[in-house]
């Protein structure tokens, strides 16, 4: 009995998160800190809650204070309204849940609990806010981190310039690549059979050329005349 009163108690250290959905598609979205202890709205973009398409009973509206249980959300008078929990559905909000004061209703947002307040193609989606405590000032261990990931993000540009290219390597560079090339240039005369170097023609060999481009030898008679 215990255990269930307190699951359903608001955490009231927390802050609060507001979702606009048009249709399906999500418009705005609004996030409040624990400092804020109550959120107004009204159709205005200077408003705390600059909220539209609903009917609002006065401007601005009470949407939402702080109190010792947690945060109550007062609800605009024609919005349809839906609750659900981690991981579960949405369903109706029962008239047991609601408070009515004055003729006006309200819920009481408990810790993992989301609210969906529908009307016409508008939905408001109310939770608590996913950080519920401030950030804390920074400690010594913390300035620690951060020297030492100063230094080694100051110690990258020095070590590129202490390591890195001088004239000495890129001619070096560069004459490994010459090198490299001249060995592919090689491999490839080798494969064509060009590696062998050319030798000088002998006169026999010439002789032999220079009959064969002469032609088959012709008897010509002593007496054939030619003008």
């Amino acid at each position: 009995m215990l255990t269930r009163e307190m699951s359903t108690k608001a955490k009231a250290d927390g802050g609060l998160y507001f979702e606009l959905y048009w249709g399906e598609n999500l418009a705005e979205a609004w996030s409040y800190g624990r400092e804020q202890t109550r959120v107004h709205a009204a159709p205005d973009e200077k408003a705390p809650l600059p909220l539209y398409g609903f009917t609002l009973p006065e401007e601005p509206f009470l949407m939402a204070e702080r109190t010792e249980r947690g945060w109550r959300i007062h609800l605009p008078p024609k919005v349809q309204v839906e609750h659900k929990q981690r991981g579960d559905a949405f369903t109706a909000v029962p008239d047991s849940q609601r408070v009515q004061d004055q003729g006006r209703a309200s819920v009481t947002l408990t810790d993992g609990m989301t609210l969906r307040l529908t009307e016409g193609q508008l939905s408001l989606l109310v939770q608590g806010s996913v950080v519920k405590e401030r950030v804390g000032p920074l400690q010594w261990k913390d300035m620690g981190w951060l020297a030492i990931v100063g230094l080694l993000f100051l110690s990258l540009p020095v070590g590129f310039l202490i390591a890195g290219p001088t004239p000495e390597r890129a001619a070096e560079s560069n004459a490994r690549a010459l090198q490299l090339a001249a060995e592919k240039e090689a491999a490839r005369r080798k494969a064509m059979g060009l590696d062998t170097p050319m030798r000088p023609i002998t006169d026999a060999e010439r002789e032999q050329q220079q009959a064969a481009d002469a032609g088959p030898e012709v008897n010509i008679p002593a007496s054939f005349r030619m003008r």
